[in-house]
C-alpha cells in the first residue's frame, strides 16, 4: 500500500511543469535567440550586399560564433549559481554547527510566516531538524530544492545545441530563397519558425500559447526591423 502511494505521489509531482523550467528555459533561450539573432544578421546582410557569397558567410559565422557563445554564456552563468548556492549551503553547515538552537527558532519562525501556529511550527521544525536538519534549512530558509537547482553542463549543451537548431533555419533560407527577395523569405520563415517555437514552449511548459506566441513574434520582428533600416542606411558592399 505504502509503494503504491508512493508511486502516486511521484506521478502526481512528476506531472507538474516546474520540473521542466531549468532545461526549458536554457532550450527555448536558446532556439529563440538563435532564429532571431541569425536572422536579424542574415536581414542586415541581405540588404547591405549584393552577393549570397558575403550573406552566406555571415550567416555561417554568426551561427558558429553564436551557438559557442551562447553555451559558454549560460555555462558561466549557471555555473556561477550554483557556486554561490554551494557557498551558502556550506555557511549553513556551519552555523547549524555553531548555533543549533539558534538555528531551529530561525526555522520555527519560517513556519509560523506560512500560517502555522507557534507550537506547531516548533514541532514541524523539531521534526525536520531530527531527520536532516541541513535538508531543512537549504530547503526552506535558503529556498534552495532540487528543482530550483541548475546543472551548469546541461544549460549549456541544451542551449548551444537549440541555438544551433534554431539558426539553422536562416542559414537554409540564405543558401535556398531567391537573392532578390531573401529579406521578405527570411521575414516569413522566421516569423513562421517562431511561432512554432512559442506555441511549443507554452505547451511544454504548461503556459498560455497565444501570449506566448504574440510575445516572440512582436519581439522577433522589432528585431529584424531594425536590423533590416541599419542595412538599408548603411547599405555599403561588404
Amino acid at each position: 500500500m505504502e509503494n503504491s502511494q508512493k508511486v502516486t505521489l511521484d506521478n502526481y509531482l512528476e506531472s507538474h511543469f516546474i520540473h521542466r523550467s531549468n532545461w526549458l528555459r536554457a532550450a527555448v533561450l536558446g532556439a529563440n535567440d538563435g532564429i532571431i539573432s541569425i536572422s536579424s544578421l542574415a536581414v542586415g546582410v541581405t540588404t547591405a550586399s549584393a552577393t549570397r557569397e558575403t550573406i552566406l558567410l555571415a550567416t555561417l559565422a554568426g551561427l558558429v560564433a553564436g551557438a559557442l557563445s551562447m553555451a559558454a554564456g549560460e555555462y558561466v552563468s549557471v555555473s556561477s549559481q550554483t557556486d554561490i548556492e554551494r557557498a551558502d549551503i556550506e555557511r549553513e553547515k556551519q552555523e547549524l554547527e555553531k548555533y543549533p538552537e539558534t538555528e531551529l527558532k530561525i526555522l520555527a519562525q519560517i513556519y509560523e510566516k506560512r500560517g502555522l501556529c507557534k507550537e506547531t511550527a516548533m514541532l514541524v521544525a523539531k521534526e525536520l531538524t531530527q531527520k536532516d536538519a541541513l535538508a531543512a534549512h537549504v530547503r526552506d530558509e535558503l529556498g534552495i530544492t532540487e528543482t530550483s537547482q541548475a546543472n551548469p553542463i546541461q544549460a549549456a549543451l541544451a542551449s548551444g545545441a537549440a541555438f544551433t537548431a534554431g539558426g539553422m533555419l536562416p542559414l537554409l533560407v540564405t543558401i535556398f530563397a531567391p537573392l532578390s527577395y531573401m529579406e521578405f523569405f527570411l521575414y516569413g520563415f522566421t516569423v513562421f519558425a517562431l511561432v512554432i517555437l512559442g506555441a511549443l514552449s507554452a505547451i511544454t511548459g504548461g503556459a498560455n500559447v497565444m501570449r506566448a506566441v504574440v510575445r516572440i513574434v512582436v519581439w522577433g520582428t522589432i528585431s529584424m526591423g531594425l536590423s533590416a533600416l541599419v542595412g538599408y542606411l548603411f547599405g555599403v558592399n561588404v
